[in-house]
């Protein structure tokens, strides 16, 4: 049975010394802001959580979903949980993920 997992948006960072010296000028590079919540229902990326947030997620999530846990033998307090950040280099977005009870 898989479990649906809760992906919570917790801090994004920017630096913006390193998109103004490394990164070309985007109008849109990011919509995810702190608060956001996504869930991902059997293991499956949602609709609207950026494919790159998810590459760096996929395995916690869809570990967590089919009930395993307890990542790097009790890294997080929940064993059912895990904090991952984004690949964005210039504005990392940090993610609460957790099995929904």
């Amino acid at each position: 049975m898989s479990m649906d997992i809760k992906i919570t948006a917790v801090r994004q960072t920017v630096y913006k010394d390193l998109m103004d010296k490394y990164e070309n000028p985007i109008s849109h590079a990011c919509s995810i802001k702190e608060g956001d919540v996504f869930i991902s229902n059997n293991g499956n990326r949602p609709d609207n959580l950026c494919e790159s947030a998810w590459e760096s997620m996929e395995k916690f999530v869809t570990d967590l979903a089919n009930g395993k846990g307890n990542f790097y033998d009790g890294w997080m307090k929940n064993p059912k949980s895990a904090m991952i950040s984004c690949n964005d280099g210039f504005r990392p977005v940090s993610f609460y993920i957790e099995v929904i009870e």
